[in-house]
């Protein structure tokens, strides 16, 4: 049997039930609002019985009732919000400045304030909005990998390309991740040392850019001029890096020139060059 059944008090056993759509009235915060919902009655005695899963479709809709009175943003736009962004529950409330489960309390159904709801109804209405928010607050966020994740696919929704890294620059970054106190010497000959690394076992260049000769060593000039002023300081460094952008081949054989050349000082490796 498909009928769906459940207990009726006055017939004192599980029964079969019918529903049917009426206008309802509850109260919330003081205050009655009128709502389209489901009453449901036994099919023997037409008595009204208990099912949960109904009773919750009705306190949403009483809910749904008071939102829309009162300018609250919808749950169902609420929940699209972190799939529209690509950002997680927990990500969106700190970089918005909230506690971290406020976001997820609002996705299990809690009422945003007036104040949290306009926030997350211009957010909803406006990419722009959210693109602004998330470059000024991406310091809230524990990862930034979350911040390049949302930050990609909030350009694709306001329908911008983002500006692609070029594969020295992901190199460059990987480096600062993984090498401790890299200098812009070192970083000139690991990037070196790498590109011949490369083109020696896969018979192409990794790098688009060529270095130039010079008194040093083998330079490439626009790496150059953008660390020159760490002289012989060590380059700060990135807190962490998406490692997917690297194909397997790219990433052993970075990994490679990082735990047998890195460890030497730009001197010692200038002297190999």
């Amino acid at each position: 049997m498909n009928e769906k059944m459940t207990f009726c008090e006055e017939c004192r056993k599980d029964v079969i039930y019918s529903i049917k759509n009426i206008s309802m009235k509850g109260t919330l915060k003081g205050e009655e609002y009128e709502f389209v919902g489901n009453k449901v009655t036994c099919d023997e005695c037409s008595n009204e019985v208990y099912v949960a899963e109904i009773e919750d479709e009705n306190l949403k809709a009483l809910y749904d009732a008071y939102r829309q009175k009162n300018g609250i943003i919808s749950l169902e736009k609420i929940l699209e919000i972190p799939q529209k962004y690509n950002i997680g529950k927990r990500p969106l409330s700190l970089l918005l400045g909230w506690g971290e489960m406020t976001f997820t309390r609002y996705c299990d159904g809690d009422m945003p304030t007036k104040q949290y709801s306009d926030v997350l109804q211009r957010i909803y209405d406006k990419p722009d909005f959210y693109l602004s928010l998330l470059e000024e607050n991406k310091r809230n966020l524990k990862s930034q990998i979350a911040y390049k994740k949302s930050k990609r696919t909030t350009l694709e929704v306001i329908g911008v390309k983002e500006t692609v890294s070029s594969k020295i620059d992901e190199v460059i970054n990987y480096l600062l991740v993984r090498c401790e106190d890299i200098t812009p010497l070192a970083l000139q000959k690991a990037l070196y040392y790498i590109q011949g690394f490369y083109y020696a076992f896969m018979g192409s260049f990794l790098f688009t850019e060529d270095c130039e000769a010079w008194v040093h060593g083998p330079v490439y000039r626009e790496i150059y001029n953008r660390y020159s002023r760490y002289r012989f300081d060590p380059i700060e460094s990135n807190d962490e890096f998406d490692v997917s952008v690297f194909t397997d081949s790219e990433k052993a054989i970075i990994d490679s020139v990082i735990q047998n050349l890195c460890c030497y000082s730009g001197k010692i490796l200038e002297r190999f060059t």
